[in-house]
């Protein structure tokens, strides 16, 4: 299993800015997702922060809700959308993408750009260069699915070398970069994904806001697990239904929920095996939901068992803060976010026998979970808040 890290063992790269607190201006900023919700669900906090600092923002995705509209705009941080599909390599689609954003960025004029998650990383720093923007930055929160798996299939390693070459392509001249954590950061390096010269700074994932989620007292009779993810196999989906399945062929007695939102991701699983686990009284399928709070204050211990890397999963962060002990797997990025044995348990990607015996144990003595889930509690509040991650990203940005 990977060996679980402590918060100085993030910034384990100098800073990259070479501006100071002191030397500080406000500037014009433009961040860039890959959906329009994540900017409210994972960078609200970080946007309010900036505009708070005086900058002038502007929040780029594909399709921007009219609901996430009005969250952005109600802060004064402007919105705008692109051309651009999530999945797919089309290069005449990839190339209406870039040309789309070198027009933004040559109208707005940003000082600094901030694009997450693979597609805009690689196509707003490309277009970045081509409108010179002084300030190119990227967030890499996992490498992609095209990186997700060793031994892929010939159609994922061709995207997974095209992907190499975009990045690289892109990457030339940008500032610095920041990833989740170190295997990532070495993976990033191995591949040559941006220049040796451009620092990267490991930050803590998105962070949590410790507030949104409060600590609540875990149910307990019964106990009920739940897993909170897209539903895609690489997240170990199958591998929680079987282990519920198998749990309950023992005759113990618990619940099990799964929440999360079906996908087009190539990994995704179907409606008919989603139906079909419903139909069998396996799991509970809670659907989608942009507020986890109220379910994560109703179940006990929240499960990931992600077979492939993640970056820092934030549906751990979450559970951690409202006081849920945690079973996850020992992929880069899920082993970097519990402390094992403490916050809950690290059990081997894709082993069912694993993640059985790990929830049997909360079954049978259902106080482990309240006091797992206590140490998770301190641990969120510690390293994982997303204020704390949010001044480290500015400071060393030299935002703030």
């Amino acid at each position: 299993m990977l060996e679980n890290l402590t918060f100085k063992q993030y910034v384990c790269e100098p800073k990259m800015s070479k501006c100071t607190s002191q030397s500080f201006v406000p500037q014009k900023i433009i961040v860039i997702a890959s959906l329009g919700y994540s900017l409210v669900n994972f960078r609200l906090e970080l946007l309010k922060r900036m505009v708070a600092n005086g900058h002038e923002v502007l929040a780029l995705a594909p399709e921007i809700e009219p609901n996430t509209k009005k969250v952005l705009e109600q802060f004064n941080i402007n919105t705008a959308s692109f051309p651009m599909k999530r999945t797919g390599t089309n290069p005449f689609q990839d190339i209406k993408t870039v040309l789309a954003l070198r027009k933004i960025f040559c109208t707005f004029k940003p000082d600094y750009i901030l694009p997450y998650t693979a597609k805009p990383i690689m196509y707003a720093n490309l277009a970045g260069r081509m409108a010179r923007i002084p300030h190119r930055f990227a967030m890499f929160t996992g490498l992609g699915y095209s990186f997700s798996e060793e031994n892929s299939t010939y159609k994922r390693k061709l995207t997974k070398q095209i992907s190499v070459l975009l990045y690289r392509l892109s990457s030339k001249g940008m500032e610095g970069a920041f990833s989740y954590n170190p295997i990532e950061t070495e993976d990033i390096r191995n591949l040559g994904l941006i220049p040796a010269s451009t620092p990267i700074t490991q930050v803590p994932g998105s962070g949590v806001d410790t507030a949104l989620f409060p600590n609540t007292a875990p149910k307990t009779n019964p106990v009920r697990f739940l897993m909170v993810a897209r539903l895609l196999k690489s997240k170990g989906t199958h591998i929680f239904l079987e282990a519920v399945q198998r749990l309950k062929a023992r005759g113990l007695k618990f619940e099990a929920a799964l929440l999360g939102p079906m996908d087009i991701n190539p990994d995704a699983i179907s409606q008919k095996q989603l139906d079909d686990w419903v139909q069998d009284e396996a799991i509970e399928y809670l659907g989608s939901t942009k507020y986890v709070p109220p379910h994560l204050a109703n179940c006990t211990v929240m499960v990931l068992p992600s077979i492939y890397r993640e970056g820092i999963p934030r549906t751990v962060l979450e559970a951690m803060s409202s006081g849920r002990a945690v079973i996850t797997s020992d992929v880069p990025g899920c082993a970097h976010s519990i402390a094992d044995q403490k916050d809950g348990f690290i059990v081997k990607a894709g082993d069912v026998k694993a993640l059985e015996n790990a929830m049997a144990k909360f079954i049978e003595n259902p106080k482990l979970a309240v006091k797992m889930g206590a140490s998770g509690r301190e641990h969120a509040c510690h390293i994982f808040d997303v204020h704390k991650v949010n001044k480290l990203l500015l400071t060393t940005m030299g935002l703030e």
